[in-house]
């Protein structure tokens, strides 16, 4: 399988984030918050592959474009990154050795702390 960046979804993912459109949900969210085989049917009926892309930091170009399966480390619901999401995505491009995306991954998540780092300190005042 060769997986590589989605240059599209991690473009995306900055937008939404410096928008604002995150969810600081834990780790281990991801399961219940990752959108069901019926919500990706329905966002691709709506919507379209050339849209449903933009959510996966992965593309395997040995998937057609026009499949599920092309798409790899999703990173949000189709509305907002999720940071459990990008967590899952960081951990499992690490786990098989997709740099590109793990980096990319880990850029995202030092984005999403960011905003959490800053809601602190002026709390702290």
């Amino acid at each position: 399988m060769r997986v590589k960046l989605n240059e599209a979804a991690y473009a995306q993912a900055r937008e939404l984030i410096a928008a604002g459109r995150m969810v600081h949900d834990d780790r281990d969210d991801w399961s219940e918050h990752r959108p069901t085989a019926a919500a990706e049917n329905a966002f691709i009926e709506r919507h379209g592959f050339s849209e449903y892309r933009k959510w996966y930091l992965g593309l395997d170009a040995e998937q057609d474009e026009a499949t599920k399966a092309r798409y790899k480390f999703p990173y949000g619901d189709f509305a907002d990154v999720h940071r459990c999401g990008v967590l899952s995505a960081e951990s499992r491009a690490g786990q098989y050795k997709y740099t590109e995306i793990e980096l990319a991954a880990a850029h995202l998540h030092g984005m999403l702390e960011g905003p959490v780092q800053a809601r602190r300190g002026r709390s702290e005042r």
